[in-house]
């Protein structure tokens, strides 16, 4: 009798506790789906945060943050040890050319002279992979994976999981990266709030 009980204990038990385990959940934005966890390379990363960039009352595109641990500090998620990834979705079309020198633009504004000097040779050949888009569309996926496997670590562009361009080593490229959204001068200041996981994604 005992057995009996206990079995049932256990029958009704498991979907209790199954219940009562916090699923991980996509995140939707501006009708674009983040999926909570992602592999980059071989590491894991999982949605720090994700939110829509506007241009002139139009969505331009949403971007999600993947990190190996979650970070609601900007300085914490540029120094987090790991695999990390930047997915921009684009919701409106444009020319890459545009894209390009909108990035460009957005590091300059947050590093001064001596970095720049420092950056640029990379920014160049960062600016000519993503010239290789030619036109970024409705719907494409662009992710900006850091891979610290890979050689001493580089920064990979993929357009909807192909690859453009070269590979661009230095984690401090990446960070200056980062900056774009997350820096003291970002694109968006809303923005770098969501990806911090500091505000719910509108």
């Amino acid at each position: 009798m005992k057995k009996v009980i206990a079995a049932i204990w256990m029958i009704c038990a498991v979907p209790a506790l199954m219940a009562a385990t916090p699923a991980f959940a996509a995140v939707t934005v501006a009708g674009v789906k983040f999926d909570e966890a992602a592999k980059v390379g071989a590491g894991d990363t999982v949605l720090n945060g994700a939110g829509v960039r506007g241009v002139f009352f139009l969505n331009a595109y949403a971007i999600g943050l993947y990190l190996p641990k979650k970070q609601t500090d900007a300085a914490d998620a540029y120094q987090v040890k790991g695999a990390k990834r930047l997915r921009v979705v684009v919701l409106m079309e444009s020319p890459a050319e545009r894209l390009a020198q909108s990035l460009a633009k957005g590091i300059e504004k947050n590093h001064d002279t001596e970095a720049m000097a420092r950056l640029k040779p990379r920014l160049d050949v960062f600016k000519a992979a993503l010239l290789t888009i030619g036109t970024a569309h409705s719907g494409d996926v662009a992710d900006f994976d850091w891979l610290p496997n890979e050689k001493d670590g580089v920064l990979r562009l993929t357009l909807n999981g192909k690859k453009q361009g070269e590979d661009i080593e230095g984690e401090d490229f990446y960070q200056a990266l980062m900056t774009v959204w997350l820096g003291e001068r970002p694109a968006d200041h809303a923005l770098k709030a969501a990806l911090l996981g500091q505000v719910k994604a509108p």
